[in-house]
């Protein structure tokens, strides 16, 4: 009753969605809430650093049917929000990285799908091999099903832990090794490049499902198909229907379910402002980055917006480490909080930029122009365009 009161006061005077708000007043209420809303019912937790949203999105669509966090609200509060909210037997909630082993012993998941591991707003987040420690130490007595993206070795080190339960191993691919250049065993240099292997023995473990043309797995291949656009969303998409068929879908049925979804949480999708057409896209961090920038290396321009509100991080040295060298040859426009810092990133990788004032720039064409942004610069454009 309290969350929904503090639920419903928070919409009324315009305070946002009340789901954190509700969530963090019911769980002073009883801190074990979250433990008994999840009683008898059947738990998804979807976890890493890039793509929780939107794999989180896919397996709701994969099952036909679920309750979600999709608000993007990954931690406690938001968990207990979406567990009263519906009824529904399935839920798939979308998890904070950090947050993963306590939400794991408070809910007891029937699965677990782990992404991807890299450095993220290191202002106010552990380092990435501190995160590794801490899922492993998690998985080691889950009796979940976990389905795990072989190729991030951060993640195969994590997972491989487990005793007494099943390790599903997903090769889905990889945009972004950066973080994974020594072994998080011994050390020793490691290629994370396809099959890797490190020489304390660390190495690949063998694959269940196998993402290429195609979705292989031990019995079946499928066509994986997706409207979404990206290779990376191809992998999110592989890891929501190997998921998805651990609770009982047909791997062709989730794969037709997951290529229909067109947008997630307004990503991917075309807006209307000050008279021309948007692709907005969302990007929090270099490996975020380096997924993008193959979809927005075609064009006349770019408009990077980072802001550096608490939500997107304070510290914006990640701008160095993101493969922005890679627009060489495009004008990008830079916006938003930080648009300094990323014009001065931007000039170090010779590549031809321009300050905002405002938004967005003011153009000569009428192409489709491509907007990369940061968390709430990203919110920013979609509170202030229209749909198409």
């Amino acid at each position: 009753m309290a969350l929904r009161v503090v639920n419903r006061l928070s919409r009324q005077f315009g305070l946002g969605s009340g789901t954190v708000a509700g969530g963090r007043v019911a769980l002073a209420i009883d801190p074990t809430l979250l433990q008994k809303l999840s009683r008898r019912r059947r738990i998804v937790l979807v976890s890493g650093t890039n793509g929780k949203t939107t794999t989180t999105a896919l397996v709701v669509a994969a099952l036909g049917s679920a309750a979600t966090n999709n608000t993007g609200s990954n931690m406690p509060p938001g968990h207990v929000a979406a567990l009263v909210a519906s009824s529904e037997t399935f839920v798939v909630l979308e998890t904070d990285e950090a947050w993963l082993p306590t939400v794991m012993s408070q809910v007891s998941p029937d699965v677990v799908v782990l992404l991807n591991l890299s450095r993220d707003q290191l202002d106010r987040s552990s380092e990435v091999r501190v995160v590794v420690e801490k899922w492993r130490s998690a998985l080691h007595h889950t009796n979940a099903i976990v389905v795990a993206n072989a190729a991030d070795p951060l993640v195969a080190y994590a997972a491989v832990s487990q005793i007494g339960s099943k390790v599903v191993w997903v090769d889905a691919g990889l945009e972004w090794s950066g973080d994974a250049r020594s072994c998080p065993q011994c050390t020793e240099p490691l290629d994370p490049i396809g099959e890797w292997r490190c020489v304390c023995g660390f190495a690949r473990p063998h694959i269940d499902f196998a993402l290429g043309g195609e979705l292989s797995g031990p019995n079946e291949t499928v066509p994986l198909t997706m409207v979404l656009p990206g290779e990376f969303n191809r992998s999110n998409g592989a890891m929501a229907v190997v998921a998805a068929a651990q609770c009982g879908v047909p791997l062709r049925l989730g794969a037709e379910r997951v290529g229909q979804v067109q947008s997630v949480a307004g990503r991917f999708t075309l807006r209307r402002y000050n008279g021309r057409t948007w692709r907005l896209l969302l990007a929090k961090n270099p490996a975020g980055v380096a997924a993008l920038i193959d979809l927005v290396r075609e064009g006349r321009d770019v408009v990077v917006a980072i802001n550096d509100h608490v939500a997107d991080g304070l510290d914006p040295s990640w701008l160095y480490d993101a493969p922005f060298d890679r627009l060489r040859g495009r004008r990008v426009w830079c916006s938003g909080d930080r648009a300094l810092d990323l014009a001065t990133r931007l000039d170090y990788a010779d590549v031809e930029f321009a300050l905002v004032e405002g938004l967005a720039p003011e153009l000569e064409h009428n192409d489709v122009v491509d907007v990369v942004a940061n968390y709430t610069a990203f919110a920013q454009w979609m509170e202030k365009s229209e749909p198409c």
